[in-house]
């Protein structure tokens, strides 16, 4: 069995090794952390407004979570959470926005440039410091100060999106 605990409720949640191996799996091939494809699972058949909040509340939290992952210096992890709180943010918008579901990678860059039109260049800076962190998971090349930077950046997409959407 492999175990996932739940950090807000300590709920533990196991699941059989070759289930957790399946999710692990189908994660990596639609290119997401298994921590986001489990998020997306679980938001998949929520209310359209459960689901944009439920996007916005993950952002928040993995931006808490790569906090809490560069204290304990592990710069991998943090630059995951950083780049899924980016991605997660811009999914919530699409779908608050258009009700349009975002999918896949080439989505979210599509749609980040509709956002650089509506609020602005910095948008764009800003994904550029999450993607870079969204390799630096996978070559383990960006340093604990890249990270801080790139999640000061992110934290004001995901504010800024939130009180969009809030409004």
């Amino acid at each position: 069995m492999v175990e996932a605990i739940s950090m807000a409720s300590s709920v533990t949640v196991r699941l059989p090794r070759g289930v957790a191996k399946r999710l692990e799996r189908e994660a990596k091939r639609v290119g997401l952390s298994l921590e986001e494809y489990i998020l997306e699972l679980a938001l998949r058949d929520l209310d359209p407004s459960e689901r944009v909040w439920g996007h916005i509340e993950a952002s928040k939290d993995f931006l808490e979570q790569a906090k809490e992952e560069l204290k304990e210096g592990n710069v991998r992890q943090a630059a995951e959470k950083v780049w899924g709180a980016a991605a997660l943010s811009i999914k919530a918008y699409a779908e608050w926005k258009e009700g349009r579901r975002l999918a896949s990678h080439k989505e979210l860059w599509e749609y980040m440039r509709k956002l650089v039109r509506e609020l602005g260049p910095w948008v764009r800076e800003v994904w550029m410091y999450a993607n870079s962190m969204h390799i630096c998971f996978y070559e383990e090349w960006c340093d604990g100060e890249d990270v801080e930077e790139a999640l000061k950046r992110v934290r004001k997409l995901v504010s800024e999106i939130g009180r969009r959407i809030k409004a």
